[in-house]
């Protein structure tokens, strides 16, 4: 029975402990086990053990810095220019995949078999998609670029291989499940069910939605502005602080959205207008889905949606969901490309394309129709 740090009861009475000692070629797991008559025995062989192999695997910086310092300086040289939401993003993957993989090893260390390693290790051993593993081993190659330059060795330029992604479809609701989801928001409508039916008839990002104030909102020009969004990012933790095992906590960062074309303005149609009538506080300064100076936060918001679904009977569908279906409808209402991409706040038509305009069967086969037969038969 396990006890938590990864020690267990065996059925002999004894206590084991289990830590890694090292990496196989694949980036697997190589285990050590440590074993005591006691819980706290066997921790702590185990805690030395890993010391150990932490001291060993430091590296003598009389011989230069490591990727670790190289990662953290890097940060630092680009902390001005990133936004918030990704150097955070940035620092957790640097935390939680590059630095423990890489560690003590310095720059003229770093060989091409272990980048192959590391890929392989995210995508196997830590289950990571292909389309994660790609953002990471993309920040890998940046550090790299960034320790060649200011390491003052003649380092080769090393090569990565990315993963392929599968494209997927996006999950739209269809007509039906739509309509069912849009009744049972229409009964008894609370801010959580409006925030809900914003997203479905806007199109809008559940940070966006959340971000959103009564300021936004105008009433003579009937649009609403999407200028902000609310991200949860991880801080790091002091050390008079108690909070997730990685070292970090989290907290609500209301800021810019996602990127610059994500500022936008989105007409507000009358169903939406007579809602914001019926919610609209005295304060304009006040959030728009709970009527006061502090922000929903988007987790509570997902967790209502879960439940709106699972009442409607509706699988497989996340507030996201609601993003793609508005898109699907305004394709299917004609809407012209450049209009939706950006109503979407989309930074190119590209993405709308390749997102959600697909022929289907019946309107390839009208187009087909429009051609000519060369011959007679």
């Amino acid at each position: 029975m396990a006890r938590g740090e990864n020690v267990f009861r065996r059925k002999d009475g004894r206590y084991e402990a289990r830590y890694i000692k090292g990496r196989r070629a694949d980036g697997k797991p190589v285990y050590g086990f440590c074993y005591g008559r006691t819980y706290e025995e066997a921790k702590g062989k185990a805690d030395r053990a890993r010391e150990e192999i932490a001291s060993a695997k430091r590296p003598d910086h009389s011989q230069g810095p490591d990727v670790a310092f190289f990662c953290d300086s890097w940060l630092s040289v680009n902390s001005t220019r990133l936004k918030p939401s990704s150097a955070a993003k940035y620092r957790m993957d640097m935390e939680n995949h590059i630095k423990p993989y890489f560690e003590g090893k310095l720059p003229c260390e770093i060989r091409p078999e272990e980048i192959e390693g590391f890929t392989r290790m995210l995508l196997t051993g830590k289950g990571l998609s292909p389309k994660t593993v790609r953002g990471i081993l993309t920040l890998l190659r940046a550090v790299l670029s960034y320790m060649r330059k200011q390491s003052g060795e003649n380092l080769p330029e090393r090569e990565i291989a990315y993963p392929k992604e599968s494209r997927k479809n996006a999950r739209v609701l269809d007509k039906k499940e739509e309509a069912m989801l849009a009744m049972l928001l229409a009964q008894e409508m609370d801010s959580y069910k409006f925030g809900v039916y914003l997203a479905l008839r806007t199109g809008m990002r559940i940070g966006e939605v959340c971000a959103l104030r009564w300021r936004d909102i105008s009433f003579e020009s009937a649009a609403i502005s999407v200028c902000q969004t609310v991200l949860r990012l991880p801080q790091k933790q002091t050390d008079s602080e108690t909070f997730r095992k990685d070292g970090f906590r989290t907290a609500l960062v209301v800021g810019p959205p996602k990127s610059e074309s994500s500022l936008r303005v989105i007409p507000l149609m009358p169903d939406i207008a007579a809602l914001c009538e019926r919610f609209r506080p005295e304060d304009p300064e006040a959030f728009l889905l709970t009527g006061t100076a502090r922000c929903m936060d988007p987790r509570k918001l997902q967790r209502r949606l879960k439940r709106y679904l699972e009442e409607c009977g509706i699988p497989e569908a996340h507030f996201h969901t609601l993003r793609h279906t508005f898109a699907t409808r305004c394709v299917e209402a004609g809407f012209d490309v450049k209009t939706l991409s950006d109503i979407l706040g989309h930074s190119n038509i590209g993405i709308t394309m390749n997102l959600y305009v697909h022929p289907d069967l019946d309107l390839k086969r009208e187009n087909m129709s429009r051609l000519k037969p060369m011959i007679s038969l």
